[in-house]
C-alpha cells in the first residue's frame, strides 16, 4: 500500500516561501499551467496545493540562465570599431 508523506504538500503560503517569490505570482504560474499544482475540488474558489518534488522538478527542469557563454552588445561594439 502507498502512503503519502502529509509533509510533502504545500499551501500557496508555503510553496511560495519555499520557492521565495510573493504567493501571487505562484498562483498565477498554476493557473498557467507552468508548474505542477492541484485545484481541490468541492469549493467555490480553487483552492490549490503543491508538492515539493512537483517544485522542485520545475526549478530544475529549465535553466533560466545558459552555462554557455555568450558575447555581450559591448564586447561586439568595440569588435566593429
Amino acid at each position: 500500500m502507498d502512503t503519502v508523506d502529509n509533509g510533502d504538500w504545500m499551501t500557496p503560503a508555503e510553496a511560495a516561501a519555499y520557492l521565495k517569490v510573493k504567493p501571487r505570482s505562484l498562483l498565477l504560474w498554476a493557473r498557467q499551467g507552468k508548474l505542477g499544482a492541484y485545484a481541490l475540488s468541492g469549493t467555490k474558489r480553487r483552492v490549490w496545493r503543491f508538492r515539493r518534488q512537483d517544485l522542485d522538478a520545475t526549478l530544475l527542469s529549465k535553466p533560466v540562465v545558459s552555462s554557455v557563454p555568450s558575447s555581450s552588445v559591448r564586447s561586439e561594439d568595440r569588435r566593429t570599431q
